[in-house]
């Protein structure tokens, strides 16, 4: 009443499930909202809204999210709509697609990063890189140091 949200009606954006350190689990999730873990997990995670692997997280499995955070290990491939996140400590060995890459110093990672709306262009012999970049609608922006 006035306003106020049912106690019983779930937040997709709100929902977090958790597995929890000491806790061993294999099979597939599909969650909505964020899934955290701590433990350990193999399988196939699917659709979450985010993804957070603490330090003390394992994972083995290919994971198909909107959004990545991942301090512990990963083994396997990971696709994110938006952005992943590698903390300092973590380790990944697996194949990365996103548009959105941040890699903190002290990361390991072991495999290959598609970035992009995933239409790429090689250069022609004697082509600048940033000249097939731009003709392919994509923006190259210099260096800073």
């Amino acid at each position: 009443m006035f306003g106020k949200e049912p106690e019983n009606q779930v937040i997709a954006g709100g929902q977090t499930s958790i597995i929890a350190q000491g806790c061993k689990f294999d099979g597939k999730i599909d969650v909505r909202g964020t899934l955290r873990i701590e433990g350990e997990y193999r399988g196939t995670i699917g659709t979450p809204e985010s993804l957070v692997i603490g330090k003390t997280g394992v994972v083995h499995a290919n994971c198909n999210v909107k959004n990545a955070i991942i301090g512990g290990q990963l083994f396997g491939n990971i696709i994110a709509e938006n952005k992943i996140e590698l903390q300092s400590g973590s380790h990944v060995e697996g194949d990365i697609k996103t548009k959105r890459l941040v890699i903190d110093e002290g990361v390991f990672f072991e495999g290959n990063c598609s970035m992009g709306a995933g239409t790429k262009r090689t250069p022609l012999a004697g082509e600048a890189p940033a000249a097939a970049a731009a003709a392919s609608g994509q923006s190259v922006e210099p260096l800073r140091k």
